[in-house]
């Protein structure tokens, strides 16, 4: 990036870069010990780096006003607000981690979509990791330094995420999605090329804020948990979806009886599509589950907004084979798998949906799997 050298006087040491992703299939059940399978976008978080002359890191972003300043050795969760805060807590959970990181200088670039809930601030938590391990040669396992990400989200940002985000944007490879066991941190490379067969797998950003951090997240985690407490079972993953029903009616309350319901049937879902993508068949086939699981996350997890529904609708009706809300929800983006000489007529009839419903237009884009975080 030029414009490190016009910020700081001199060149960076490196650029890393870590991708966005999409979730295929598998909503709200990462933090349930459940199944999921994201895929990494080409979108993806860019930043210059380079060891810091004066003994204190300094973060500046393209896209951001405000330049935050902190110290690697004594940065604590109370130290930064805002965006930086991510950029800190990667320094924080790497040093309380047993990580002895450097302070440096940080340029960030970005083109995903903020708010789309495309984990944009996952890839920035894992495109500052990597460059952080690299710059001070440091030996940390992928799968580990995923999981360092998603505790500086959690516990430096405050933001109650799950861990796929971070292990899609470390793991994630061209044109296949990421089967993740997230009880075991198993990772299974699942070949996923729609082109290859005819197809695209379109991205709508509806342009309705997506925001985990006012409580509606976690009311949900927090529900699936008195849940299993009450089935005594260590988490909803270990219900079976033969047993559903009779768990169930164990539930006098409705509402946790659908959260409850949302979380069994999603991960049998993942698992069929996954069957499906080892198979090799057509992937067609797995249009169905992708808007099964959107009926699930609008009906029973309550988590999707007319703008989400508006975008599977109008897909749908103008011929996708699937169609489905991805990322926690409350806004963001879904996903539409269709014909590629029909992206066009899908993009089209999506639009005029937003149009007749006075919502913002939507931005749309094509996911191309991609590869993880790394040095550029």
């Amino acid at each position: 990036m030029a414009q490190f050298a016009r910020a700081y006087g001199r060149p960076p040491a490196g650029i890393w870069a870590a991708p966005g992703r999409v979730n295929l299939i598998g909503e709200h059940t990462d933090y349930n010990d459940g199944f999921v399978l994201p895929l990494a976008l080409r979108q993806r978080v860019m930043v210059a780096v380079a060891p810091a002359p004066d003994g204190r890191s300094t973060v500046r972003s393209l896209q951001e006003a405000t330049v935050a300043q902190f110290a690697a050795a004594t940065v604590e969760p109370p130290d930064m607000t805002g965006w930086a805060a991510y950029v800190a807590g990667v320094t924080w959970a790497l040093r309380t981690g047993g990580y002895a990181v450097s302070d440096v200088d940080l340029l960030v670039d970005s083109d995903i979509p903020v708010g789309a809930g495309l984990s944009s601030s996952a890839a920035l938590g894992c495109a500052v990791a990597r460059s952080l391990v690299d710059l001070d040669g440091l030996t940390v396992g992928d799968t580990e330094l995923a999981l360092l990400v998603r505790r500086a989200e959690n516990d430096f940002v405050g933001a109650p995420t799950g861990v796929m985000d971070q292990m899609a944007s470390i793991h994630g490879r061209s044109d296949h999605v990421v089967f993740l066991d997230t009880r075991s941190m198993e990772v299974e490379q699942l070949r996923f090329d729609p082109a290859a067969q005819g197809l695209a797998l379109l991205v709508v950003d509806t342009r309705a804020p997506h925001r985990l951090i006012d409580g509606r997240y976690a009311d949900r985690r927090a529900s699936c948990k008195q849940a299993a407490g009450l089935l005594g079972v260590p988490a909803l993953r270990d219900l079976p979806a033969a047993d559903l029903d009779a768990a169930l009616s164990r539930f006098p309350e409705a509402t946790m009886r659908r959260r409850v319901r949302h979380v069994v049937t999603e991960n049998a879902r993942v698992l069929d599509v996954a069957a499906v993508l080892r198979s090799g068949k057509d992937l067609r086939e797995i249009g169905p589950a992708m808007t099964a699981s959107h009926v699930s996350l609008r009906d029973d997890f309550d988590v999707s907004v007319e703008q989400l529904d508006v975008a599977v609708d109008s897909a749908l009706a103008a011929g996708a084979h699937g169609s489905r809300m991805t990322g926690g929800g409350f806004g963001g983006a879904t996903i539409a798998l269709v014909d590629r000489p029909r992206r066009d007529v899908v993009q089209a009839a999506v639009r005029e949906a937003f149009r007749r419903h006075g919502f913002d237009d939507p931005a749309m884009f094509t996911a191309v799997p991609s590869p993880g975080a790394r040095r550029l």
